[in-house]
């Protein structure tokens, strides 16, 4: 009996995950779709590199590249969710309920839309709504890459066996830095996307990048 209830003490079900398969594929065709129809066969240099000036449908360009991005966010960081609210684990639409991917994926989503509503509404405030366009035509650019890197991480965190609770710090390090570069990304890039004013440059900061980000995290872990 002993013996018996070890075995199935190590007794693993192992893991399906071939919907992160299939949301990569999704974004690796967005991106094709992108690179193809919307840059009108761009290839990968002439768009990071392209001014902006030279480009056209940075628009779509940006849409897409924001979804890609929250996609491959969510499907990184899902499985660290302790638990999906019972507030929305109540919500039902068509019978089926959120799972912690869904509810991480609508957060991210809302996370995103409601900072680049606002970031539109900063520009307009402080009477600089031209550079507005030139502010997401350059984080497209920063947004690509790192949705590249997102990626890699989903492929690494999902099909290789590493110790998901030891990763997590690294996870942490690396999202670190990389909003430490974003925001020197922003401030000294040659486009100038940020205000002219030090005072705008830091409410800015402040206010829908800091702020934003320590709401997202209290949202989905705690």
């Amino acid at each position: 009996m002993p013996l018996s209830q070890n075995f199935i003490n190590q007794v693993r079900i192992p893991e399906n995950n071939d919907w992160v398969i299939f949301v990569l594929l999704g974004c690796i065709f967005l991106y094709l779709f992108m690179m193809n129809i919307v840059e009108r066969e761009a290839n990968l240099k002439d768009f990071l590199l392209q001014k902006y000036f030279d480009a056209s449908n940075n628009l779509p360009s940006w849409v897409i590249t924001s979804c890609v991005t929250a996609l491959t966010l969510s499907v990184l960081i899902s499985q660290y969710i302790p638990t999906v609210p019972k507030y929305v684990a109540e919500l039902q639409i068509l019978g089926y309920q959120l799972n912690k991917f869904g509810f991480c994926l609508i957060a991210v989503a809302l996370f995103y839309l409601v900072k680049s509503s606002l970031g539109f509404l900063f520009f307009q405030s402080i009477g600089d709504g031209k550079k507005w366009t030139i502010f997401y035509f350059t984080s497209t650019k920063f947004y690509f890459i790192l949705s590249f890197l997102l990626i890699i991480l989903c492929v690494a965190h999902y099909y290789f066996p590493i110790d998901r609770n030891k990763i997590f710090l690294y996870y942490l390090f690396f999202f670190s830095f990389v909003f430490i570069f974003k925001i020197f990304f922003y401030l000294f890039h040659k486009n100038k996307i940020l205000p002219e004013k030090w005072y705008y440059k830091f409410l800015y900061i402040c206010t829908l990048q800091i702020a934003p980000i320590l709401l997202l995290w209290k949202l989905l872990f705690f």
